[in-house]
């Protein structure tokens, strides 16, 4: 059987590089890797983000807004499924999502259709966890992202796009389901003076 074809997989017991950011945890650097080695466009947006632009404190999943291009997402897509990624359930169970009785996580199949909704994806990924964010409503698009992002350099051969502060914390407000203020601009001529 020909394993050219084959996804890479995620290696969390990888060597330790001199090289790397001290916060920065093993499981996601190893995340990272994997995402990049199956050729996969993304933003970082979460607590990895944090970590990287001076938060040490910050906690959590790595978090990406993948690039909204066809071929990206299948990338994504497959390498989701190869990875056998399972949906966390902290949020309640949407349409085609098996849950497993007494597991904190349901087996989930992904296409690139819907790896672009606007609520996003919690994924565990073996023993690591992954956030695919979504598409809502007032939040930068994966371009304005990479305009302001930064490359950062996270361990020997690593890197990553890191999102800009302002971004980093609108996704989190969004996560904490604070909405994002809408801005209006109206045109037209001036009201009268009282």
């Amino acid at each position: 059987m020909l394993l050219r074809n084959r996804p890479p997989v995620i290696e969390l017991h990888s060597a330790p590089t001199p090289k790397r950011i001290e916060a920065l945890p093993d499981p996601a650097i190893a995340v990272i890797r994997w995402l990049n080695a199956n050729r996969v466009d993304y933003v970082v947006v979460g607590a990895v983000a944090r970590v990287v632009r001076g938060e040490s404190a910050a906690r959590g999943p790595v978090a990406i807004v993948p690039a909204p291009y066809g071929r990206n997402l299948d990338r994504l897509a497959r390498a989701l499924g190869a990875a056998r990624a399972r949906l966390r359930l902290e949020h309640e169970l949407g349409p085609g999502v098996v849950a497993e009785p007494g597991s904190a996580s349901a087996a989930v199949r992904l296409s690139a259709e819907q790896l672009v909704r606007a609520e996003g994806w919690t994924l565990r990924c073996g023993d690591v966890d992954l956030d695919v964010e979504g598409r809502p409503g007032g939040v930068p698009r994966y371009q304005e992202l990479l305009y302001e992002a930064q490359r950062s350099e996270l361990a020997d051969g690593v890197s990553a796009e890191i999102a800009a502060p302002e971004d980093i914390e609108l996704y989190a407000q969004l996560r904490r389901g604070v909405r994002a203020p809408e801005i209006r601009v109206r045109r037209g001529s001036p009201s009268p003076a009282a």
